[in-house]
């Protein structure tokens, strides 16, 4: 029988605050097996399975119908998943594991506050240098919509997959895009956050995932959405 399978970060924080907002809602979920198996197993609803992987893998196992339900957050989603509505159902918020994906320059930067102020800035940057002012991010989706509808031309993004504040001091670029929770670290490198709303405010997020095959654990899925309060 086809067993209903939910995708679970699979260490640290963002599993820990999972497992707890399941058993708060009467589902457990615990790791079996060695340290670094990446196994485990539901308990509270019949016919569940446990699918522990990266953060960054679910967005990609739901969009493939591979698992029913994950967790991840939603700016993992939006930004590997184009046309994401078409593909996921947000069925719940989960209330942890907030950030907001932001766009920072240098604090010595004196006349830059706002996305406006950045755009005058590449556009003199451009002329001055003789190429587009750079960008590190690893949410380029996200990130190239944001500008383009606030008006911002004059830029390129470049790939950062780590320690995205180190770039502007590493000068492979002039701003970053990434995402922050306090902020501490930009200030740390001398980075002041763009005044407005963030590109992206993101949270830990149950998804469904329209294109997996429900039919065959349609009960299950009654059950378990009922245990959650998604009925």
């Amino acid at each position: 029988m086809t067993r209903l399978k939910i995708g679970v970060p699979s260490k640290g924080r963002l599993m820990e605050k999972t497992f707890d907002w399941f058993a708060e809602r009467g589902v457990t979920m615990k790791r079996t097996g060695a340290e670094r198996e990446y196994s485990g197993e539901v308990e509270g609803v019949e016919g569940v399975d446990l699918v522990l992987l990266s953060a960054s893998e679910i967005p990609r196992e739901l969009a493939a119908g591979r698992i029913h339900m994950g967790v991840t957050g939603t700016d993992l989603v939006r930004e590997k998943l184009g046309d994401w509505q078409a593909q996921v159902e947000e069925l719940a918020p989960m209330g942890f594991g907030h950030a907001d994906l932001i766009i920072a320059v240098p604090e010595c930067w004196v006349d830059v506050e706002t996305l406006d102020d950045l755009d005058a800035v590449a556009a003199a940057f451009r002329a001055e240098h003789g190429f587009r002012l750079r960008i590190a991010t690893k949410y380029h989706r996200l990130v190239r919509d944001h500008l383009r509808a606030h008006g911002v031309a004059d830029y390129q993004l470049v790939d950062s997959q780590g320690a995205t504040e180190g770039t502007i001091r590493n000068l492979t670029a002039e701003a970053v895009a990434d995402i922050t929770s306090t902020g501490e670290t930009l200030r740390a490198n001398h980075l002041k956050i763009l005044d407005g709303e963030p590109v992206l405010r993101s949270q830990a997020t149950l998804f469904a995932a329209r294109h997996a095959d429900w039919n065959s654990v349609s009960d299950v899925a009654r059950a378990l959405r009922a245990r959650l309060g998604l009925a």
